[in-house]
């Protein structure tokens, strides 16, 4: 090999090295990508995006589901009740899990972790934030005491009054179980009313849900009148 040969091998090398650390001076800089189609994908993944698409709507690979599509295993998560209407909710949406203590016991460590901090651990309204900024409700007195489990999982999916939504938070399963437990705050008793709860036999009062009973001097919505037209001439009942 001739010394001029050598030299320009030298010159050569030199300059390659020089043009790298030029190119990659910067921390932030990715430096040259060698043979970038081995890396970006040419058919369109729906995860991850280089260039504008122009085929897809506002120019992204992913598509917008169709209007009214649920995803699998998520049907429970759409009650179609109005975020504003506890009433209807509170007739119309029905508990499905029974009154078990591994049931209640689950719901009093998602209300611990969720609901004490502003409703207090005895459910009178006495938690941290709850005693700062006022207002809180005591489960355990006035129309608090008898609110039913859908009323209460109502309010936890979309929050009232000053009370934030929590639907996001909790899903439909946890709602129901915090409903459950709070239902054992309402006896006044605190935590320790958990195990009179569940002793109590199935077909008490305090273990039905008021969506199932009968009317009692107050109308429901959905309770057709046995004879329509004639009423009940000593107490026609009082709409809520």
């Amino acid at each position: 090999m001739t010394h001029s040969l050598k030299l320009g091998l030298q010159a050569s090398v030199i300059l390659f090295a020089s043009v790298l650390t030029t190119a990659c001076n910067h921390a932030d800089d990715t430096g040259l990508e060698y043979a970038p189609q081995m890396y970006e994908s040419i058919p369109y993944e729906p995860l991850r995006q280089v260039n504008t698409n122009t085929i897809n709507p506002m120019g992204i690979n992913e598509r917008v589901p169709v209007v009214g599509t649920i995803a699998r295993g998520k049907l429970n998560y759409y009650s179609h009740v109005p975020k504003d209407s506890v009433v209807i909710a509170e007739r119309t949406l029905k508990n499905p899990y029974a009154y078990t203590k591994e049931n209640l016991e689950e719901g009093k460590v998602l209300y611990t972790r969720i609901c004490s901090h502003c409703h207090g651990e005895q459910g009178d309204g006495q938690g941290p934030v709850g005693i700062k900024f006022k207002g809180v409700p005591n489960y355990s007195t006035g129309n608090y005491k008898t609110m039913n489990d859908a009323h209460i999982y109502h309010v936890i999916q979309w929050g009232r009054n000053r009370m934030m939504p929590h639907g996001s938070i909790v899903n439909p399963q946890e709602r129901w179980k915090i409903a459950m437990y709070v239902r054992v705050l309402q006896r006044g008793e605190g935590p320790d009313g958990l195990s009179k709860l569940v002793q109590t036999k199935q077909d008490s009062t305090q273990l039905t849900d008021r969506a199932t009973q009968k009317p009692v001097l107050n109308a429901q919505a959905d309770k057709g009148s046995e004879t329509p037209g004639q009423g009940d001439k000593a107490r026609n009942g009082t709409a809520e």
